[in-house]
């Protein structure tokens, strides 16, 4: 016979039982930040108003990382990118201190005024003299990965990224890829917390991380450490007791009480003098400890970008490195926008101007030079389909459903076909692939994205022989492929192999800095004299109520300001006729009857960068699908305007003219100059 178990549940009290629990384990953890942030009341608080730029407008940095000051103030930057360290005078003078490390990550000064520095690509920790640039190794093997502790020179580490220094000398790791936290020590290296892959707090090694990356000493002597991978910011005490500070692993941006918050990808953490936890996370800047109760909450804007002024309207991108100086003013790597800014309430820095962003930035001839051409399919030279173009709505632009813009460039395969590297890159992200497993699986590289792959794998799943792919197993299957920052790949070696979507999403320029890969690549033996096809033009009034041409017959009566709405595909050469691609650019021009034109081409809409995803209404309207859709439909707003950094709502004025017959032309190009363009005659009607 069968014994119910019956539990007793405690008495309620009027606090929800796990409510207090919550409450009391809360202010253990957090008891040595809530007593600084009492201390606030006390001293002068930090207090950053606005956010400048300090340096890299003239292209110094390729992407600066890890950020140091000495004992007398000066910047110091590691370039992941360049291998380099680079000194930053206050007046944002750049000089190389040394280019001899391979993918330096997070620097920090030790106590005899060394520069110790995390060598991501080389896996090795070492250490450089600023003076005369002299590079030495402190632990491990150069270019030799794996994990082993012991004897300094025979330890190793797979891709370390985060260094803290502490008072007493002590160096400690993030050995990222190892997903472990080790200390460097009297010529020893040994592994303080840490064990596999994976979450878990608890006691030394029976703890578990995932991709950490961030490490700094906090107030109290603990170690604090942005475990990346985990969307967790955790907490080493000195006893080895491992706890979790912020974040409960959802990726998303959402602020409150610490356990409560969500953080998406935090890389660098920075304590200030009153003990206040600042964090990069995503494209954002976070603090914990500004209130006087703990809170996290985020203090810039999260959408990526390079913006200047109001320190809640900045943005960054893929910011990496944080450092305070004496004065408190807060340094940021800030890492795509290669540039180094700075938190202030001073002037040390300066606004980035528009016309300076431009310049910073790659324009597509320059991009194209970098290296030779090739499609990511061999052979190399030989022509694919285009399948997909940049600016093209993906989605079903009606009502509560989604719709963004395309961001690069289909090239169509054959299922299960082999893809290749176009270009010679090392992976810099710290978390470059993700969505593993499913359609949408990617690698992002400095210049280039793939998408749309099964990256280090054939169409059976089965890897490459090829370890710089690292994967995990759960219950005996893949769950996950990481690529340490600092690995290398040349042009033309295998990145993986087709899904059924069938094609490569390519992504030509930097993140945030993204073009019409037709223009910044150049691929061999392609040609397009395919015009685009203007299907249908349609009138809308200022409510957009539709215009009806009530006799068709005769032309269309229209009075006021209207907008252009322009259903319009192009195509290329060669490719399939089902493959409707959307137009490089649109405009149109008023004519009177004898054709006179009464103002210029007007070229309205353009799609020579990738724009700002929240502008896909300014450029497409209701009816407007692609992508997961079964047919294809492009209904440009010809009348609105986008250019490479604005959009904005237009309408054509017909209250400027005088009644009478007129003609509208609207055209359509394609990014190969083939033009097409339609003469619709109407009747102004004053």
């Amino acid at each position: 016979m069968k014994t119910a178990l019956i539990i007793k549940q405690p008495k309620q009290t009027g606090l929800n039982f796990s409510l207090l629990t919550f409450f009391i384990l809360s202010f253990f953890t957090f008891f040595p930040l809530l007593f600084s942030a009492c201390n606030y009341f006390e001293e002068k608080k930090i207090n950053h108003l606005k956010v400048q730029t300090f340096a890299g407008i003239k292209r110094e940095f390729t992407e600066p990382f890890g950020l140091a000051l000495d004992k007398n103030g000066t910047l110091f930057v590691s370039d992941g990118e360049q291998g380099k360290i680079l000194r930053v005078a206050m007046d944002g003078t750049v000089e190389t201190v040394t280019d001899k490390l391979q993918t330096p990550s997070a620097i920090a000064f030790d106590k005899d005024g060394f520069l110790i520095v995390a060598d991501s690509g080389a896996s090795v920790i070492k250490r450089v003299n600023t003076v005369n640039g002299e590079v030495t190794i402190l632990a491990g093997t150069e270019n030799k990965k794996g994990f082993a502790d012991g004897e300094a020179a025979q330890a190793l580490f797979q891709a370390p990224i985060g260094i803290a220094v502490a008072e007493d000398g002590k160096i400690y790791v993030a050995d990222t890829y190892n997903d472990r936290i080790r200390l460097v020590h009297n010529g020893q290296v040994s592994t303080i917390a840490g064990s596999e892959k994976g979450f878990a707090d608890g006691v030394g090694t029976e703890t578990k991380f995932d991709t950490p990356c961030g490490l700094t000493i906090w107030n109290d002597g603990s170690l604090l450490v942005a475990d990346t991978g985990n969307r967790r910011l955790r907490r080493i005490e000195p006893n080895g007791n491992v706890t979790t500070l912020a974040g409960n692993g959802q990726p998303e941006w959402v602020d409150g009480f610490p356990l409560q918050a969500k953080l998406v990808e935090p890389t660098a953490i920075a304590v200030d003098k009153f003990g206040a936890i600042y964090l990069t996370d995503g494209n954002s800047i976070r603090v914990i400890g500004k209130r006087f109760f703990t809170y996290l909450e985020t203090i810039s804007n999260n959408r990526r970008g390079v913006v200047d002024g109001s320190i809640k309207q900045a943005k960054f991108n893929r910011p990496s490195g944080l450092a305070f100086d004496k004065s408190g003013n807060l340094f940021v790597a800030d890492s795509d926008n290669q540039l180094v800014r700075v938190l202030t309430s001073e002037n040390i820095g300066k606004t980035i101007s528009k016309q300076e962003i431009t310049r910073l930035r790659y324009r597509a001839q320059e991009f194209r030079e970098l290296q030779p051409p090739r499609w990511t399919f061999n052979p190399p030279a030989a022509r694919r389909d285009i399948a997909g173009t940049l600016g093209e709505i993906r989605g079903e632009m009606v009502e509560d459903k989604e719709t963004w813009f395309h961001n690069g460039l289909d090239i169509a395969g054959g299922y299960g076909e082999k893809a290749y590297f176009i270009r010679s890159e090392k992976v810099l992200e710290p978390i470059a692939t993700e969505n593993f497993g499913s359609l949408r699986e990617l690698l992002r590289m400095p210049t280039i994205g793939y998408v749309h792959l099964r990256l280090g794998r054939d169409k059976d799943d089965q890897q490459f022989e090829d370890t710089r792919f690292q994967f995990d197993q759960s219950e005996g299957k893949l769950s996950s492929v990481r690529l340490p920052r600092g690995t290398k790949f040349e042009a033309g070696e295998p990145i993986g192999t087709l899904n059924s979507f069938n094609h490569v999403h390519l992504i030509a320029g930097r993140s945030g800095a993204e073009m019409n890969a037709l223009d910044a690549l150049s691929f061999p033996n392609i040609e397009d004299k395919v015009a685009p096809l203007i299907e249908k033009v349609t009138f809308f009034d200022e409510t957009w109520l539709p215009i009806i041409n009530e006799k068709s017959n005769k032309p269309i009566k229209l009075s006021g300001k209207i907008r252009i709405v322009a259903r319009v595909f192009d195509q290329m050469n060669g490719n399939a006729s089902r493959r409707r691609l959307g137009v490089y650019r649109l405009g149109y021009q008023l004519l009177k009857a004898d054709k006179t034109p009464l103002f210029e081409p007007k070229w309205t809409i353009s799609f020579e960068t990738m724009p700002e995803m929240e502008w896909v209404n300014f450029v497409y309207a209701q009816g407007s699908q692609s992508g997961y859709t079964p047919e294809t439909i492009f209904n440009y707003i010809v009348t609105n305007e986008l250019t490479t950094d604005a959009a904005r709502e237009n309408l054509l004025d017909l209250n400027k003219f005088d009644g009478g017959n007129y003609i509208l032309q609207v055209f359509a190009a394609d990014f190969f100059g083939n033009i097409t363009s339609t003469d619709i005659n109407f009747e102004l009607v004053k």
